[in-house]
Parts: structure tokens; C-alpha cells; sequence
């Protein structure tokens, strides 16, 4: 059975893809999972929005009724947004969630591996997952590392959670070959701050050159993504100690609460949006915008 039988890619970006236009791959774990209605689907049009002003189409990803959508009509973000138990999908859950025809919202992992089946290089999203903290007991690891190692899609994301491990992360992704890249700054971003306490182990300062690198590495038939840092904006960063006693406490109401698997980041967002005032979304919300218009205008070099 061809794979095609299970994608649904839009006319728009069909059109983008066949003319070899840019074209930016979007999640919707963001809309689903991340943030509340109706910002979540405002949020969603607003980084499409960003696409586009930057040159490139945008292509929503999620599961629906057995597909793959690719390139979502406003409707369909509005359904994402208010349809409540859609699934958060990861690898292991896309055949499960497409046999059972089940609403499922992608993360990084299944929107990049959906993303590299339909021929899109280019994806946005808010910041990958990693290592977790305490994962030398847990072994609790991110798919998104695993299909990065091995799949074509370069990454525009605000660095890795601030709630994971970062230098665990760092040096995982080494292990696998994927090259880190920070946008503009040597110092490594960590989502809600533009910094980490990590240098980066790259930098590059123009988007032409980011494109450069992604065609060196895929030219030379060297398998797997690149992880483009892109810091928030310093106008909506977020005090760095502060935000890591949020995460602690976090953390502490996760454990106590029982809450595993999947369903630690989404949790872990929620209490630090509750107990930041909403500041957390907020920043959550301009680093999206932001990565969505570089990775737009990475789309654009890439197709030069």
C-alpha cells in the first residue's frame, strides 16, 4: 500500500510543492495540547499569518479520519482547537490513531516524519523535546531526538524545553549527528529565555547561510534534521532562575499528581502559565510567531 493512501496534502501546498516553492511544516500539538481557546486557534492563524509575510506557505499537520492532513483549512484549526481527548500523537501512536480514525494533534516527531512524506524540508514549531530530568532513572527520552537522527527536516524552535535536560539533550543529539545551530548569539536558548547556561555548539547569523548548511548536509547524503535555535525575542523573554522554580515546583505537582509520559509537558505548561499570570503564554506565543518567520525565510534561501 503506498503511503500516498494516507495523506491529504491541500491544494495550496500542493501547488508550492510541485513548483518548488517554500513551504513551512507547522505542528498541532500547540493547538490541541499547548495553550487554551481561543488563543490556541487565534495563535495557529497568526503563525500562518507569519508564513506567509515571510514569502513561504504554511502547511498545518494533523490526523484525522485516517489521514494525514497537510495544510489545514481555518476550519479545520478551529475544530483542533475546541474538539476535546484529541490525541497527542507521537510515532509509535500514527498507526493506531489512523486505523481508528481518531482526531490526533502531531508533535515534533510525527509532524516531522508526515512532513518528510509529503516533501517538505522546512518546519516550525516552539521548542523540541529532549532528555527529561531524572531520565538516567526513568529513561524518559523524547522520540522527537530519535526521528531527528534520522529524518530530512531542519527545525526552527526555540531551543529545547526549559523543562527537560538541556545538556543531556545537547549531548544526545550529538551522539546522533544532528547539528545544533543557534540564530544570531553564541549562547544556547532555552524556550522561555533566550538563554540556557550552554554555549551553542554552532552559530550562524543569516538565514541564507542556515539554507547553505542544510544543503551541504542532505547534499552529502547525510541523513537526518538540524536543530536551528532560535532565541524569543528579548522583549518577551522570561527571567531564566524564576522560570526554574516554576519548573520545579512543576515538576514536584507532576510527581505527586502521578502524571507520566505524554502527558508531563502538557501539564508542566499549564502550571507554569497558571502560576506566571499567563506571562508564559504570552512568551510562548511571540517565540512561535518568531521561529515561524525565520523558518520562512529559511524556506525561502532554501529554494534559491
Amino acid at each position: 500500500m503506498n503511503t500516498n493512501n494516507f495523506i491529504v496534502i491541500s491544494p495550496e501546498v500542493q501547488h508550492a510543492l510541485d513548483n518548488n516553492l517554500p513551504v513551512v511544516a507547522l505542528e498541532s500539538t500547540i493547538i490541541s495540547h499547548g495553550m487554551p481557546w481561543p488563543q490556541n486557534a487565534i495563535t495557529a492563524k497568526l503563525v500562518e499569518d507569519e508564513v506567509r509575510q515571510n514569502g513561504a506557505i504554511p502547511a498545518t499537520i494533523a490526523i484525522k479520519e485516517g489521514k494525514c492532513y497537510v495544510g489545514l483549512s481555518s476550519d479545520a484549526i478551529d475544530y483542533f482547537s475546541q474538539t476535546k481527548n484529541v490525541w497527542k500523537v507521537s510515532l509509535r501512536d500514527m498507526p493506531f490513531v489512523i486505523a481508528q480514525k481518531l482526531p490526533g494533534a502531531t508533535t515534533v516527531a510525527a509532524t516531522m516524519r508526515i512532513a518528510s512524506m509529503a516533501g517538505i524540508k522546512i518546519f516550525a514549531t516552539g521548542g523540541i523535546g529532549g532528555v527529561h530530568r531524572g531520565a538516567t532513572e526513568t529513561m524518559d527520552i523524547s522520540a522527537d531526538l530519535t526521528e531527528m537522527g534520522q529524518t530530512n527536516v531542519a527545525i526552527v524552535a526555540a531551543g529545547v524545553k526549559s523543562i527537560l535536560d538541556i545538556g543531556l539533550t545537547l549531548e544526545y543529539m550529538e551522539t546522533l549527528g544532528i547539528p545544533v545551530v543557534t540564530y544570531g548569539q553564541n549562547a544556547f536558548p532555552s524556550f522561555y529565555s533566550s538563554k540556557s547556561g550552554f554555549n551553542s555548539p554552532l552559530r550562524l547569523d543569516t538565514t541564507t547561510a542556515i539554507a547553505d548548511l542544510l544543503k551541504a548536509k542532505w547534499g552529502m547524503h547525510l541523513n537526518g534534521a538540524v536543530l536551528i535555535a532560535n532565541p524569543v525575542p528579548t522583549e518577551f523573554e522570561m527571567n531564566l532562575e524564576a522560570i526554574e522554580q516554576h519548573i520545579l515546583k512543576a515538576l514536584e505537582a507532576a510527581k505527586q499528581k502521578n502524571v507520566k509520559g505524554k502527558e508531563v509537558t502538557p501539564f508542566i505548561l499549564k502550571y507554569i502559565a497558571n502560576h506566571t499570570e499567563g506571562e508564559s503564554l504570552e512568551t510562548n506565543i511571540a517565540l512561535i510567531k518568531n521561529n515561524a518567520r525565520i523558518a520562512a525565510q529559511i524556506a525561502v534561501a532554501y529554494c534559491l
